[in-house]
């Protein structure tokens, strides 16, 4: 027999679309079997926390029979990051309002913790009540595995780059760590000189000994010579034992020289002895040793400009300088940054314990644009800081450092509204840093030339020069709609048929005159 219009007005959900359990309708007979038919895992609480459905799915998420879900508390089964701090059905509960694809951890009854995406809704009985929740979660594993494939591309060791020149670098690490030879690693500081130093070592036949690091600008020459090559009892003021230096600490492995451009030109004799036969005599002692240590040298100078100068020795040089390696700044890699980004909020959601999940779009615009003068080492603080001041899941232009300028009066109108703006942006700054030639922007962004001209098709970027002006540059959208000149004191409107058409563009304002185009076309006219 048909249920009655009562009976279906009390069973159906609720107007605003909340599930409403309970009743007898055609379809609730069915429920199981449509739950156990969803892709995703889902389960629902009573009023007491306490799980009263568990579909297949999320048998085969969490590895957690059915059976032994059902009545136990929703924390017991769902062992997720976030069931004691910020539980996304309790933050539902309490404000009504629903949580959409949050990316969360959860452990599996096998122990492996595993990511997932999560969304909650409150459900209601015939009365509006709420008489619980429910929550879907989505297994994230494959996507992140495919994350992690995609990212080992542009990784080595611990090292992450896209660029071209780095690129190059990470393809002859493994040729130059299986080699014996002597290393010089030149670039400023902050640019990751120990992690090459490192991985140079993880890649030889010495990676099961020991890597010793010593930092030659951090240390006095007399405290330095003894860090070095050791010293004996007697040799100085308090030395009342034996002490070996690093070079006898690295035997059979590497010892990493940071900053060698540092070091004064009495103890580059000494260190040049090394070098050449691998002999040397500890401070204050007779006796000669040997070193069986390979030299791997780093410095934030040049020293081929500090051998002209008189600084550095030219027989120390041509020892160190065997093969070289140029490590260039951030701001000439600034394709990396996104990256970077990534890796960093990724590795301090580790060490802090939190879950943001990345940064705004007018946030990785500000990140991307910045010069770095401390390089990768100032971009780690930055995220660090940021981790600090950020209570949300987003790190926004509020959370960065002071210094880099991010005012409210500054950030008002000039958020990107969308990733996409962001990356638009982005793309206009490398395009300008290139003199707006796509190829060279192509090579230093790590693509092809038709992936940059199929991401740059929405908006084309023109160059143009106003007469007796500065340069401007014109975005023309491809749909042929009116274009400005942003860097224009005024707002410079003409149909881009004029640019794309002519390969000329006109400023709206008289006192601009005409507008160029940089694609050689006719001058424009004067208009008023």
């Amino acid at each position: 027999m048909c249920p009655s219009d009562d009976d279906r007005r009390t069973k159906d959900p609720t107007p605003d679309g909340e599930a409403t359990p309970g009743g007898g309708g055609p379809l609730e007979h069915h429920a199981g079997a449509i739950l156990d038919s969803i892709a995703d895992g889902v389960f629902t609480v009573d009023g007491d926390w306490k799980i009263v459905s568990f579909n297949r799915a999320a048998e085969r998420i969490t590895g957690i029979p059915r059976d032994e879900a059902l009545g136990r508390h929703c924390w017991e089964v769902f062992r997720a990051s976030i069931c004691e701090s910020a539980c996304a059905l309790r933050e539902t509960m309490t404000s009504g309002e629903p949580v959409i694809d949050r990316s969360i951890y959860i452990v599996r009854a096998d122990g492996r913790r595993i990511p997932v995406s999560v969304s909650t809704a409150l459900l209601r009985d015939s009365n509006g009540e709420i008489i619980g929740g429910a929550e879907t979660f989505r297994d994230l594993s494959v996507v992140e595995e495919l994350r992690r494939e995609l990212a080992g591309r542009y990784s080595f060791a611990d090292m992450i780059s896209k660029n071209h020149v780095v690129q190059g670098i990470f393809d002859v690490l493994p040729d130059i760590g299986a080699s014996m030879t002597t290393v010089l690693i030149q670039g400023e500081s902050g640019t990751g000189k120990e992690l090459v130093a490192r991985a140079i070592h993880g890649e030889s036949p010495r990676k099961d000994g020991p890597l010793v690091v010593v930092n030659c600008g951090a240390l006095p020459d007399t405290l330095l010579e003894s860090e070095l090559f050791g010293h004996k009892a007697g040799a100085f003021t308090d030395a009342k034992k034996d002490r070996p230096g690093r070079f006898t600490l690295a035997q059979g492995g590497s010892v990493f020289l940071d900053e060698i451009g540092d070091i004064s030109p009495a103890l580059q004799a000494r260190l040049l002895r090394v070098l050449q036969d691998g002999s040397y005599e500890p401070l204050g002692g007779t006796a000669t040793l040997h070193s069986d240590a390979r030299v791997i040298a780093a410095s934030n100078k040049n020293l081929s400009e500090m051998v002209e100068r008189g600084d550095f020795r030219k027989d120390l040089f041509y020892r160190v300088n065997v093969v070289t390696i140029d490590l260039p700044p951030l701001r000439d890699r600034r394709e990396d940054v996104p990256l970077l980004i990534d890796h960093f909020v990724e590795h301090f959601n580790s060490l802090r314990g939190k879950e943001i999940g990345g940064v705004s779009p007018d946030v990785l615009e500000i990140l991307v644009r910045h010069d770095y003068p401390g390089n990768i080492r100032e971009l780690e603080n930055i995220i660090e800081h940021a981790f600090v001041m950020c209570r949300s899941r987003t790190i926004r232009a509020r959370h960065l450092p002071p210094y880099l300028g991010v005012t409210r009066e500054k950030r008002e109108g000039k958020e990107p509204a969308s990733l996409d703006e962001a990356e638009q942006r982005f793309l206009r700054a490398i395009l300008e840093r290139n003199g707006w030639n796509r190829a060279a922007t192509a090579r230093e962004l790590g693509i092809h030339k038709t992936t940059l001209w199929r991401k740059t098709a929405i908006t084309t970027f023109i160059p143009v020069r106003i007469r007796n002006h500065s340069t401007h540059t014109a975005i023309v959208p491809s749909s042929g709609h009116p274009f400005n000149f942003p860097r224009c004191n005024e707002l410079c409107v003409r149909s881009a048929a004029d640019a794309l058409g002519t390969g000329a563009a006109l400023c709206g304002h008289g006192p601009h005159g005409a507008v160029e185009g940089s694609m050689g076309g006719r001058e424009g006219r004067d208009r008023p």
